[in-house]
Parts: structure tokens; sequence; C-alpha cells
């Protein structure tokens, strides 16, 4: 990945979503229109968070996150989901 030139501003933080997959454990594989949004990505940029509300991710954490949290965007070609940190549920 290139140098990213997007800066989230305060709790917000951007995420590359991981791939879906296209084939299950037991090799069967799935077809483009049953593919579900993967619920797991990467950190690839954070704000620098409120008074209130210190940032507690970093850049390059593996994270899950909602269904439907963020904002779908896209910059340079790739895919990337804007949400608030508090959208998060967990570091992987």
């Amino acid at each position: 990945m290139s140098k990213l030139n997007i800066k989230p501003l305060a709790d917000r933080v951007l995420v590359v979503p991981a791939a879906a997959e296209t084939k299950t454990s037991s090799g069967i594989i799935i077809p483009d229109t049953a593919k579900e949004k993967p619920q797991k990505g990467t950190v690839a940029a954070v704000g620098p968070g409120t008074k209130d509300h210190p940032i507690t991710v970093k850049v390059g954490d593996q994270v899950l996150y909602g269904k439907y949290a963020g904002t779908e965007l896209q910059y340079d070609g790739v895919d990337y989901l804007m949400m608030k940190e508090s959208d998060l549920l967990a570091i992987v």
C-alpha cells in the first residue's frame, strides 16, 4: 500500500476491509451473489481522538466491526470504510 493521504478527524478510523470469503471450509465455492460483507479489517489511518475519548487503536491493528458500520469510500482504487472508533467491536 502506498502512502495514504487521508487523515481522519476526531475519533474516526479508516479501515481496509478484508476480502470476502470465496470458498467454504469444506471446499464449496461461494458465488458473488451469496458473499457476505466482511466484518474484519485492518486499520489504515486514525484520527487524533477527542479530549474526552482518546484513540485506542493504531495503524496496522486487525479489528472487528459491525455488519453495517462505517461509510464506504474508494480512494486510488482501494476500498475503505470510515467509521467512529465506537463502531469497532474488538482488536483481534
